[in-house]
């Protein structure tokens, strides 16, 4: 394992420190340069990439300042020796056109068996994003973990990613999508998708997307179902209006007891919805540990309060986030109450009102 991240390495550095790794790299299983200046040092990883001796299981590259030539070559030298990575993370760089379709390539090859694939910040365009999920649509099975945030997915992308998620082959647990220009019509499909194939996904993250009511319903409707354990779910700046939120904590209270991260910061939920998430946190089934209601233009968490010392929510939850509201007076009881409680909670209740 080599964990060289953030080390300020230039490009002449990466170009010593990969040459050095080249000469003996059948024992290397890790390998993380995110945040260098990898500079030529990607054409000397190319060679160690190639070397069938090479058995390297978890590469990560994010941020490396790498241009669309380099990734290309990087994701061309993959292609060479596909059999023992398990995880890639090329985050923050640009693919480009050469390396989307070197990339696709590789995950249609039946050998390679990717469990993790990170490609947050990757300039990838709607086209690009048809491709790269036809490619998984032909070998959904090993892939466990998808991070496309930041990218031009938008309608097209969508309906070409929600073939792959209906697959009975694809076993995804980890989806993040945030801030991916999906429109209402892209979410509401995408979310109807996940329906047909509920019960490997753990974590969802759709924030900064207009989910809709369509979406609210389709997502309220998954949650419903017995079949589906999510633990994480990240709906933050989703435009979900206080009626909308009704819905999703109604959804919610059915199934509660799986859900252990729930975020709906920045959306208008208000004094009623935060009234129904109280009857999830009351609920014995519920084992909430963080939830964040940032900026939701609560005025009164009286009743959140109540249902804290009231119910055993207490013993599960870790982190409550509640800054950037107009809490007034209810601030202090809650701060009071939780301090008499001696529980483990970190409170943020801070605010650029007071």
């Amino acid at each position: 394992m080599s964990r060289l991240k953030r080390c300020g390495n230039t490009k002449k550095q990466c170009l010593i420190l990969t040459l050095a790794l080249k000469s003996n790299s059948s024992h290397l299983r890790e390998l993380d340069l995110s945040v260098n200046i990898i500079g030529k040092g990607v054409k000397h990883l190319c060679d160690i990439l190639k070397d069938s001796q090479c058995k390297l299981e978890r590469l990560r590259l994010s941020f490396c300042h790498m241009p669309e030539e380099g990734c290309s070559a990087l994701t061309s030298a993959l292609k060479s020796n596909p059999s023992h990575l398990r995880e890639l993370d090329l985050s923050k760089n640009k693919l480009g056109d050469s390396g989307v379709k070197n990339l696709s390539d590789l995950l249609m090859n039946p050998q390679f068996n990717l469990e993790k694939l990170d490609l947050n910040v990757c300039s990838i365009t709607e086209k690009q994003c048809v491709i790269l999920f036809l490619a998984l649509k032909s070998n959904p099975s090993h892939l466990k973990e998808l991070d496309l945030s930041r990218n031009q997915i938008k309608n097209t992308g969508v309906k070409h990613l929600c073939d792959v998620l209906k697959d009975s082959e694809c076993k995804l647990e980890r989806l993040r999508l945030s801030c991916c220009y999906m429109p209402e019509e892209g979410c509401s499909a995408l979310t109807c998708a996940l329906k047909s194939n509920p019960s490997h996904l753990r974590e969802l993250d759709l924030s900064k997307n207009e989910l809709g009511d369509s979406g609210v319903k389709n997502l309220s409707d998954l949650l419903m179902n017995p079949q589906f354990n999510l633990e994480k779910l990240d709906l933050n700046k989703c435009n979900i209006t206080e009626e909308q939120c009704v819905i999703l904590t109604s959804a919610l209270k059915s199934n509660s007891s799986h859900l252990r991260e729930l975020d709906l910061s920045r959306n208008i939920i208000g004094n009623r919805g935060v009234k129904h998430l109280c009857v999830i946190l009351m609920d014995i089934h519920c084992k909430l540990e963080r939830l964040s209601l940032q900026e939701c233009g609560i005025t009164d968490v009286s009743s959140l309060t109540q249902s804290l010392t009231i119910s055993k929510a207490l013993q599960f939850l870790k982190e409550l986030d509640l800054s950037f509201n107009k809490l007034g007076d209810s601030k202090q009881w809650l701060s009071d109450v939780l301090q008499d409680s001696n529980c483990d909670l970190r409170v943020d209740i801070s605010s650029p009102y007071f």
